[in-house]
């Protein structure tokens, strides 16, 4: 996957091409909780599911950066927690020749799209092997998420982005 350019244009002569690569994916925190077990199993009533993502961006060296995707859901029936499980899926990915407003939607919008297929399948196993049923996690549009974090940012009058906040290991 690397030596992408973007949109399919070749970079005029003289100037750097853009590049993307994977270097690394891996399971960074897992966990999982039923407090209210065995009890819960014999609860009636409908499931009150709630996802929380949220995602962080290292700067690891200067054209590598951690991207973490955490995802939480929790489920509660009757007002009883049923379970909580909890994921952070995260990769090393080296990004090169990207102006900053580029980078900073690749970090925010490509990045989380490829760990969001494996922080599911963490999230389903971890909720299979307690015992519940499984939880099919429905495609996440992170175009229209990383959007709407711009939107939020330029109302409060909030500069830069994953960029701004990807201070280089160590110095965080």
């Amino acid at each position: 996957m690397s030596d992408e350019t973007l949109n399919g244009a070749a970079p005029a002569a003289g100037q750097p091409q853009a590049t993307f690569t994977v270097e690394k994916l891996y399971l960074k925190d897992a966990s999982f909780e039923a407090p209210n077990a065995p009890q819960v199993f014999n609860e009636q009533g409908q499931p009150d599911l709630q996802m929380k993502l949220n995602q962080k961006v290292q700067r690891l060296a200067e054209n590598a950066f951690e991207v973490s995707l955490g995802i939480t859901l929790t489920c509660n029936i009757n007002e009883h927690n049923a379970y909580l499980a909890e994921v952070v899926q995260a990769g090393v990915f080296g990004l090169s020749g990207f102006d900053d407003q580029t980078l900073d939607a690749m970090l925010g919008i490509q990045c989380p799209s490829m760990l969001y297929p494996y922080a599911a399948a963490a999230i389903g196993q971890l909720v299979t092997t307690g015992g519940f049923p499984p939880f099919p996690m429905q495609p996440l549009n992170f175009e229209a998420l990383y959007a709407e974090s711009l939107r939020q940012r330029a109302e409060q009058g909030q500069q830069g982005g994953f960029l701004a906040s990807a201070a280089p290991a160590g110095n965080a």
